[in-house]
């Protein structure tokens, strides 16, 4: 079974049995981003994913064939979102750089535990290269967006680095930085 099949609507599909499976990877995908929401990424294993999703071992390596896959299965869940986040942001570049800011300060909310856990994800592609695909889907998607701002690539990888330095800090400080600092920090160096 493929582990990185992108997510479908289950009430788009009409195959009953094509419906089931995609309302398992489901429940796994939100099990295992459970676990690492609640005790991090190292407590991640197939028989705490079962357990948490409430399903037999044997069905978590049916969907994933290892911890792996599964982490990357959950990284590329975190990214499909992030990334259509992006695409829907306005055309209007101030109000896109306030779109991106409030993407990137969204786990300021009271409990960070999600988005901490999102971010171990991240951070777990230096020590797993199988994650790496989605890290870079991610930095590239970083890029295109800041494209009509900077022209010169490295202006764009500094910026870039500062939004992704933002993303810790919004998981890591207290009080976090909201999404009105970030903004106006991102927009001060896009501007120079």
């Amino acid at each position: 079974m493929s582990t990185n099949q992108p997510e479908r609507d289950p009430e788009n599909i009409s195959d009953g049995r094509l419906r089931k499976g995609e309302l398992r990877r489901r429940l796994l995908l939100d099990a295992t981003m459970e676990v690492i929401t609640r005790d991090g990424v190292s407590a991640v294993s197939q028989r705490r994913v079962a357990a948490e999703a409430g399903v037999p071992p044997s069905t978590v390596t049916y969907y994933h064939a290892s911890v792996d896959d599964l982490l990357v299965a959950a990284l590329t869940r975190v990214n499909d979102t992030y990334v259509a986040y992006m695409d829907t942001l306005p055309e209007d570049p101030d109000q896109a750089l306030r779109g991106f800011a409030a993407l990137i300060a969204e786990g300021t909310d009271p409990d960070r535990t999600h988005a901490l856990a999102e971010m171990e994800l991240f951070l777990l592609a230096a020590r797993r290269p199988a994650l790496r695909e989605q890290t870079d889907r991610w930095m590239a998607a970083v890029d295109a967006f800041l494209v009509p701002y900077l022209p010169d690539p490295e202006l764009r990888a500094g910026v870039a680095a500062a939004a992704n330095g933002y993303f810790l800090c919004c998981c890591t400080t207290s009080p976090p930085p909201d999404a009105e600092e970030v903004h106006r920090v991102l927009r001060r160096l896009i501007r120079g």
